[in-house]
């Protein structure tokens, strides 16, 4: 039998020039965004988090020399457009746009999520956080969580509150609360804050947890009192509004995080590049001014490690809230 030395020797050389890339991350780097980038929203258009993404996905441009362009893959609390990512070649140029839902806590509300959020993904970089802040009807005679612990207390099980579904962050805030604070409010589930809200300002349901972007024309008008800031630094936009951590509840933290993650296995420098392009343009005072104004309050680190760490925290803290809350959804 002859052999056929061609097709040994064009193996060897692939070998060799995989190799030789290999130890070149900057070049391995400088390669990755020779397409555009496609930066994953898990959820539909329109609301904050998109509003977020598609604000850095034209300032990152400069810092990547390519286009970045914005893919809506709604469903399942985010679970669809984050599978997707996690199943993308890691390359760098498929990378998510994510929150707390899909990075943090699906993993132990979902039955079979499709991934996972630690294994699953390369950390980029940590963008910041939307603050919620505990509001109530005026009708309610409290005006802070002492007073509304003490009156919960008095009067048990007559407190409800409204939350966007069940699962979402509205609705673990309120057991994270009960847990802490040995309330029992009752928890009544909405398709969405527009209806939670609604009912809230009606009258039907006492009190809610929701964004500070979302709780500001009410809180301003008169038609709803916050109590608490559920973060815990108080809020740029109700600086005057304590938290609900220094009223007695100390620790106690509920955000919706932004953070941008990669498949896993995406190469260290492509890491790094993308890290510096999102990086600086979150340097870019317009950037800053238009984020900060979508309701966003920056991150302290903007490292992969940071985001890493910072996941892992998250998920251990959600995992014993959505064990507690009994959630679970197929």
């Amino acid at each position: 039998m002859t052999t056929h030395p061609l097709p040994r020797r064009a193996t060897l050389l692939a070998a060799i020039a995989l190799s030789a890339l290999c130890a070149n991350p900057s070049a391995l780097a400088a390669d990755f965004a020779s397409k555009p980038i496609t930066l994953v929203v898990p959820f539909p258009p329109g609301g904050p988090t998109d509003a977020m993404a598609r604000t850095l996905a034209a300032a990152a441009k400069a810092g990547l020399g390519q286009t970045v362009v914005v893919e809506n893959k709604g469903g399942a609390g985010g679970n669809i457009g984050a599978e997707a990512v996690a199943r993308a070649e890691a390359d760098g140029n498929t990378v998510l746009f994510g929150t707390s839902g899909p990075l943090a806590i699906n993993v132990s509300l979902y039955r079979k999520p499709g991934y996972d959020p630690i294994k699953s993904f390369a950390p980029v970089i940590q963008i910041g956080h939307l603050p919620n802040v505990l509001v109530v009807h005026p009708g309610l005679p409290v005006k802070s969580v002492p007073e509304l612990i003490a009156y919960a207390k008095a009067n048990p099980g007559k407190l409800s509150y409204a939350s966007s579904g069940n699962g979402a962050s509205s609705h673990l805030a309120g057991v994270l609360f009960n847990n802490t604070a040995g309330t029992d409010f009752q928890h009544i589930p909405y398709k969405g804050t527009g209806p939670a809200l609604t009912d809230l300002l009606g009258g039907q349901v006492a009190m809610t947890f929701t964004d500070v972007l979302t709780a500001l024309p009410h809180i301003k008008s008169g038609k709803l009192r916050a109590l608490g800031v559920t973060t815990i630094a108080r809020s740029q936009a109700l600086p005057d509004v304590p938290t609900v951590a220094e009223q007695g509840l100390p620790g106690f933290d509920v955000s919706v995080f932004f953070g941008i993650v990669a498949p896993a296995g995406t190469p260290p420098a492509v890491i790094d590049k993308l890290n510096r392009a999102f990086a600086d343009a979150l340097k870019q005072p317009e950037v800053r001014q238009t984020l900060q104004q979508q309701g966003l309050e920056f991150a302290p680190s903007t490292t992969p490690a940071q985001l890493a760490a910072f996941i892992q925290s998250e998920v251990a803290k959600w995992r014993v809230v959505v064990q507690k809350s009994g959630a679970q959804i197929d």
